[in-house]
């Protein structure tokens, strides 16, 4: 309990770390409990269409009488869900991979990092591209898969380094001596030491898969669900032109607003993280 009092008071010293814990906090709770108190109505109502933002409609309405606000609303899960597995996929997927390379003899880490610095050669979104168009994503879980294949990578390498560090110290040629074997070493020694590293990765890894599925499923190649903010500004440039039609602005806007909101909490709050999961630096 103490712990978590003290990164919650770090956290709030550092003022951009507060802001975008907070926007990040309103936009979870709006994930989980918005649905709860709005109900999405995907029914098509001309006489509705273009209404202006109102108490009923604080956003106004679509170019087929939908609530914009309440698409948003649902669309925000939808996007944190793959934001969120995407992260989880590429950290687990980079750390055990770097923490068993930087672990591991010269040749299971030579050939490792022979893959890995393979896969940072290859330019992930056209492959993402490629491969969206010859696998059928109709499962957010895929589309978190591919994200993942391609974005562990670089955090393997990073963690790699860590690894051939922490594994010079007095503590991990005592875990050996006493007989530790490298499972437990690995996940029980070496990653309560890169918690801050890999939180901060987790973050930008969020942020990442929010942009690839976001462009992927804008562009059409991935449909995943009628109110992600992808589809709202496909639907609004491809169907309600929104380009042209200036009554369809805040339809097609909204979205990117909600994205930069979005984007820029994160980095705010990873700007923040390290001092508040790092006891050194906390002191200081």
């Amino acid at each position: 309990m103490g712990a978590l009092k003290s990164f919650f008071r770090s956290i709030y010293r550092n003022r951009r770390a507060f802001i975008g814990f907070l926007i990040l906090a309103a936009f979870v709770l709006v994930a989980v409990f918005g649905p709860l108190c709005c109900e999405l109505d995907l029914k098509t109502d001309f006489a509705t269409r273009y209404l202006a933002p109102s108490w009923s409609h604080p956003l106004g309405t679509d170019y087929v009488g939908r609530d914009i606000l309440v698409q948003l609303v649902y669309g925000a899960r939808d996007v944190l869900s793959i934001g969120i597995l995407g992260a989880l996929a590429t950290v687990l997927v980079g750390f055990t991979v770097g923490a068993v390379a930087g672990y591991s003899g010269r040749r299971v880490d030579g050939l490792i990092t022979f893959v890995t610095n393979l896969f940072l050669t290859i330019p992930r979104f056209p492959i993402m591209l490629i491969l969206s168009a010859f696998i059928k994503l109709s499962h957010p879980l895929i589309l978190v898969a591919i994200i993942a294949l391609l974005s562990w990578a670089s955090l393997a390498r990073s963690v790699r380094s860590q690894i051939l560090s922490l594994k010079q110290r007095e503590f991990i040629t005592v875990c050996t001596v006493m007989g530790y074997n490298r499972f437990q070493i690995i996940f029980s020694e070496l990653l309560p030491n890169l918690v801050s590293y890999l939180a901060i990765s987790f973050v930008y890894a969020m942020q990442g898969a929010i942009n690839d599925s976001s462009i992927l499923i804008m562009m059409g190649f991935a449909p995943f669900a009628p109110t992600h903010w992808g589809t709202i500004q496909n639907i609004a440039i491809s169907q309600a032109a929104g380009a042209f039609e200036p009554r369809t602005f805040i339809y097609l806007f909204s979205p990117i607003v909600c994205f930069t909101l979005l984007q820029t909490a994160g980095v705010f709050f990873a700007g923040g993280l390290d001092e508040a999961l790092n006891p050194r630096l906390r002191s200081h």
